[in-house]
């Protein structure tokens, strides 16, 4: 098997925790998330999109700072290791489509997104920590904020999900 992450993965059997460079990870079941993700959204609407975006960024801006540090990724190498790190843990198949700093301007394809497999049909987009994830990194390269959409979603009848997301 070809995968960087899974080579690296460590295990500390002491504290129960699995580390890739030092930063912890979990495995979770999809539809543990897309349960969370549906409670979430009987009780708040649409504002429970909001919260798992948080979620996302959080990561997205945290992660790409560490690995920029740890390996001294350019901007560009950012978003490829940050798409392919989204392959790599099961997230679907990413693929950047088009990224630029000058204009402030990120779109990326998600192919097989568990998250919308998981929801099953909706008629909205449903991947929003992958959409969080990329607008904290986004955030970070572009140095201001971001608007993030999730233009087609597998969940909504797509062949696949696209993210476009655009500095401000």
């Amino acid at each position: 098997m070809n995968n960087s992450i899974i080579a690296d993965l460590k295990f500390d059997e002491e504290r129960g925790a699995l580390l890739y460079n030092d930063v912890r990870y979990l495995l979770i079941r999809p539809e543990t998330l897309i349960a969370f993700q549906k409670a979430a959204e009987e009780t708040l609407g649409v504002r429970a999109d909001d919260l798992l975006f948080a979620g996302g960024y959080t990561g997205g801006t945290l992660s790409a700072k560490k690995y920029r540090e740890v390996f001294g990724l350019t901007d560009a190498q950012s978003v490829e290791f940050m798409a392919k790190m989204g392959t790599e843990i099961g997230w679907g198949k990413f693929t950047v489509s088009s990224f630029s700093v000058a204009s402030c301007t990120l779109d990326l394809i998600v192919e097989s997104s568990p998250f919308a497999t998981a929801y099953g049909k909706s008629e909205r987009g449903v991947c929003h920590l992958i959409r969080g994830v990329f607008a904290g990194l986004a955030r970070g390269i572009f140095g201001r904020e971001v608007i993030a959409n999730e233009e087609e979603c597998l969940a909504m009848g797509h062949t696949h999900c696209k993210f476009v997301i655009r500095g401000v």
